[in-house]
């Protein structure tokens, strides 16, 4: 069977709830995203994931990724990777869009890209990297990041632009997974929060 890449975002932040971009700062986990954080663990280690024991894991090294993964219960056999941390805004680190707005008039960042940061050229090309990663082998590959990244890794994954990225949202805690239809890169599940919503 082909491998399949599962991105898990991790849970809410002061910062992302708020709407600043989060890139290199490291923002730790609100009370409510360790809950989900937890309720995504629960998740994975029911049926029909079962703890995903022939997965590989990797995650940012950043706090609100690495706790994540921590209280979903795959600590132990995770791995810290720079590859996966959040794009770097620079200039644009911890503001608004409608901040950003205000001095850039249309800013759009999928377009536009940040000032003084990554460039989308090298946020692609670690995209790339990741899912170049993914492929390498016959196992599944489990990892827990950051909204922008991941979403740049969908893209990458399905052959389309990193601009492809502004088409799927996806939320804190949320969980995804890439794979195959026909033979050929595909999204199976994207931007699943079901575990969020049962608890509710």
């Amino acid at each position: 069977m082909a491998p399949r890449i599962l991105l898990a975002r991790h849970g809410q932040t002061e910062w992302s709830l708020s709407g600043r971009h989060t890139g290199r700062t490291d923002i730790p986990l609100l009370d409510e995203g360790r809950r989900g954080a937890k309720l995504l663990g629960e998740r994975l280690h029911r049926g029909p994931w079962q703890g995903l024991p022939d997965v590989e894991v990797r995650t940012s090294p950043l706090v609100r990724a690495s706790e994540t993964c921590a209280l979903a219960g795959f600590a132990e056999r995770a791995e810290p990777w720079d590859a996966l941390m959040e794009w770097d805004y620079g200039a644009y680190e911890g503001m608004t869009p409608a901040q950003i707005h205000a001095i850039r008039p249309g800013w759009l960042i999928w377009r536009d890209g940040v000032a003084e940061g990554e460039s989308m050229a090298e946020l692609s090309a670690r995209a790339d990297e990741i899912v170049e990663w993914a492929r390498s082998a016959d196992r599944d590959v489990l990892v827990f990041a950051h909204g922008h990244i991941l979403r740049s890794i969908g893209a990458r994954w399905l052959g389309e632009d990193v601009s492809y990225a502004s088409r799927i949202r996806l939320d804190p805690t949320s969980l995804s997974v890439l794979g195959w239809a026909y033979g050929a890169p595909a999204i199976e599940r994207w931007n699943d929060t079901g575990h969020m919503e049962q608890d509710a």
